[in-house]
């Protein structure tokens, strides 16, 4: 096993739980295999546990929260049966969650979602990327009614790390599609075509929020993706459910999902949703509920000036089409935007057009998505519903 050495008084942040050690913090960085287990050590020589290594990432190791000596199937068997029971806890009787979420599960750079029967799996870095049989292997020990796998290994991280992009069937056998239910709505996913591993998992307690508001409401739900809040708010008795996203399949996605359901309150049109907001103000449009759910608007820290832009801009919009007493539901998945921020953006902008707003209710990521304390990086969703007054 190799043995790195901390720079003198950089153990602090890895002494009190944080999972990343950046190269910089070394004392050197010596060749070797990237993925390899490394033994962290202070500069007074004290260990700090063990983790995956790689020379030529910024985060040159990826601690495991324990002394590893061998990460083999055993190793994720044992992990993966951990971090399963922790979400028969939470969501009990779900078909479908993040079992694995890197970090909070002490598995840093690994993503593991199910699907009833299949798996999707994403490996964010070169130790978890290298052990891909091992992965596969604690999969169907853990889960034996498991019938296929997919890695969607497309993510930008993989290039930082050094790996190569790659998707598609590792395991078993997966279909065109695979059918799913989220809060009594059945939803038919196709897992090598759509967007992260499938869907988007996270917002399943936020979606069942706006559903209990939606009774007799007209509801608009930007960036809708396959459907999820539009559908949670069809099944909640809304009057009109209506979504809007820029992709082709995902709105043939979600009108298939509301026809699987039976839902004739909801309907789903292509369109840029900056644009599409500024014609229905135009069109001197109102609606009782407007939901934004935007995609991240920034990566790195160089694009947090125009996320905010962005932000400001999509709210402010959407204010001026609600209907009197509306409701505005906004959330980001910017883990570098905190909620403080977003709120002193809605704060603002609210201003501008002599509005008042009134939190009625904060959420965050599902359960299945926990946050580690001590990483913040773990914190990424911000969920808000605010009461639009007149001032």
């Amino acid at each position: 096993m190799i043995e790195l050495q901390l720079k003198p008084r950089e153990e602090a942040r890895i002494k009190a739980g944080h999972l990343w050690v950046y190269r910089d913090e070394l004392v050197e960085v010596p060749e070797a295999d990237a993925g390899s287990l490394a033994r962290v050590r202070t500069y007074d020589g004290t260990s700090l546990g063990t983790g995956f290594y790689n020379p030529i990432s910024k985060i040159a190791v990826r601690m495991l929260g324990a002394e590893v000596e061998v990460a083999d199937d055993a190793f994720f068997t044992r992990r993966f049966r951990q971090a399963q029971a922790l979400r028969e806890r939470v969501l009990p009787g779900e078909s479908a969650y993040r079992v694995v979420f890197g970090e909070a599960d002490l598995m840093s750079g690994l993503i593991v979602d199910r699907y009833n029967k299949v798996f999707v799996i994403q490996m964010l870095a070169a130790g978890m990327d290298i052990r891909i049989d091992a992965i596969i292997a604690a999969i169907r020990a853990v889960f034996p009614d498991v019938e296929g796998i997919i890695e969607k290994n497309t993510m930008q991280t993989r290039v930082k790390e050094g790996i190569e992009m790659r998707e598609g069937v590792v395991w078993g056998s997966v279909g065109e599609s695979v059918d799913i239910k989220e809060n009594g709505i059945l939803l038919r996913i196709d897992l090598i075509g759509g967007q992260k591993t499938g869907y988007f998992l996270d917002q399943k307690m936020n979606r069942r929020t706006v559903g209990a508001l939606s009774h007799g409401k007209r509801v608009l739900d930007c960036f809708c993706n396959v459907g999820g809040f539009a559908l949670n708010a069809a099944m909640g008795g809304a009057a009109e459910a209506v979504g809007i996203d820029s992709s082709t399949a995902a709105v043939e996605a979600a009108t298939r999902n509301a026809e699987l359901n039976g839902f004739t309150n909801a309907r789903f049109e292509k369109a840029n949703v900056f644009d599409d907001l500024r014609a229905r103000i135009a069109r001197e449009e109102q609606w009782d509920i407007i939901v934004l759910d935007p995609p991240s608007f920034a990566k790195a820290r160089s694009a947090i000036k125009g996320a905010l832009a962005g932000y400001a801009e999509l709210n402010r919009t959407a204010m001026k089409l609600l209907s009197t007493n509306g409701i505005l539901v906004t959330a980001s998945c910017t883990q570098l935007v905190p909620e403080s921020t977003l709120m002193d953006i809605m704060y603002r902008e609210a201003a501008r057009l002599r509005k008042r707003l009134r939190l009625l209710h904060r959420g965050e990521q599902a359960p299945d998505h926990p946050i580690l304390l001590a990483m913040p990086e773990t914190q990424y969703l911000k969920f808000l519903v605010f009461d639009v007054i007149d001032a």
